[in-house]
């Protein structure tokens, strides 16, 4: 048989003990002798494991000495054995009669494995409030380890997360270049008339083409393109279809670049016609209050400062914004592109550290309409370093 060729790193052995070094530490403080990591993220953060298979069950197991090990279905494991940074032996797969069976489950076969290695007792971590953790995976794992005692370790993964090192911020620089190309591609294609699949069609092309200038392509996204018009925009997260798009309607694009799986989402907005006035004050109020917020936000500060910048602003002008302005942003897969972490909200005390990245969404959905102008930005000592490069104002086209 030929030998097995593995994709190159993404990421140093040396970055990753370091990421193991970190989650250890955190499972020392919650008193967990293993950890059980589902979210697809952390798994790729901890292991380097990339592979489109997060609608099976799957996990990476830390335990208490070496390299992690990653469980997955049998003929995911060939993929894990191309992307992973652990040796060959600490990747269990399990037989595919296990996948979307009634009479066993995968935990089944997990649990079993566990206790041929002797981590069967104890106190063992799982991501409890987690997509990919299913009701009766919790209940398969417990049924099978009755001496040992499973905890909730949601989201302790994702909190060593926070800060990117800088080869993380290396990608997540091309994932901007990106997400401008996507933009620049949106304003000079669109127009009345225009059919919105069309125009979705021209946003992935523009997200995944490889680029001679820059030297580099893109991959998918953990969110689809986000683009709804006129009374649409009122709500945040409908999708498209495939209808042409009208004279005096706004629509705002929600939309990300993505490289070796490091989002950067990027929101403008684009009125075909004229903008009617109560858009444009809010445009307004949107824009200095960004300016607000984007001025306290580095490190010693905390993600509520931000907030409360913003929202200050927005008070003044009357207009009430009753969601969050910002999480943070970094690896991932769908269904979300956020890290599920702290929050740019009023009452969130975390303080802000260099190399902390987050989508500064400062989105309004309003009644009858929608408008949205982010940023997508690095903390620093100083002023925050803004990924991108795209003009703020709302783009008018006639």
């Amino acid at each position: 048989m030929p030998e097995l060729q593995r994709t190159p790193e993404r990421f140093s052995t040396a970055e990753y003990e370091e990421r193991l070094r970190k989650t250890r530490a955190s499972m020392e403080k919650l008193g967990l002798d293993l950890l059980i990591v589902s979210d697809p993220s952390n798994m790729a953060w901890l292991t380097g494991y990339d592979g489109w298979s997060f609608y099976v069950h799957q996990c990476v197991i830390v335990g208490p000495t070496g390299a992690p090990i990653w469980f997955g279905r049998g003929q995911d494991a060939q993929g894990a054995l191309r992307t992973v940074w652990m040796s060959d032996d600490h990747i269990i797969g399990y037989p595919d009669h296990y996948v979307q069976s009634v009479e066993r489950h995968p935990m089944d076969y997990l649990w079993a494995q566990l206790a041929d290695k002797g981590w069967h007792r104890g106190f063992i971590g799982v991501e409890m409030d987690n997509y990919w953790y299913t009701a009766r995976a919790h209940q398969r794992l417990c049924d099978g380890l009755p001496e040992a005692q499973i905890l909730d370790a949601t989201g302790l993964v994702n909190w060593q997360r926070a800060i990117k090192t800088p080869k993380e911020l290396q990608y997540m620089r091309k994932a901007a270049r990106i997400v401008e190309r996507m933009h620049r591609r949106i304003a000079d294609k669109i127009e009345v008339g225009m059919r919105k699949c069309d125009l979705v069609a021209e946003i992935y092309d523009s997200g995944l083409r490889y680029d001679e200038w820059s030297g580099h392509g893109g991959d998918y996204p953990a969110i689809v393109p986000l683009l709804p018009s006129g009374p649409d925009a009122a709500a945040p997260h409908l999708t498209w279809d495939d209808q042409p798009m009208k004279p005096d309607e706004g629509t705002f694009f929600e939309i990300a670049g993505c490289y070796q799986r490091y989002h950067v989402p990027l929101s403008r907005t684009i009125f075909l016609g004229k903008p009617p006035q109560e858009m444009l004050e809010a445009e307004k109020a949107v824009l200095e209050g960004m300016e607000a917020g984007l001025g306290t936000a580095r490190a010693g500060n905390t993600c509520e400062d931000i907030a409360n910048a913003f929202f200050t602003v927005l008070d003044r002008y009357g207009i009430v914004k009753d969601n969050r302005t910002g999480y943070p942003i970094g690896l991932s897969y769908p269904p979300d592109w956020g890290e599920r972490t702290m929050s740019l909200r009023r009452g969130d005390r975390t303080e802000l550290k260099p190399g902390m990245t987050f989508h500064f969404m400062t989105g309004l959905w309003m009644e009858g309409w929608g408008y949205e102008t982010t940023e997508s930005l690095v903390i620093t000592d100083a002023e925050p370093e803004l990924f991108c490069s795209i003009p703020r104002r709302m783009l008018v086209k006639s």
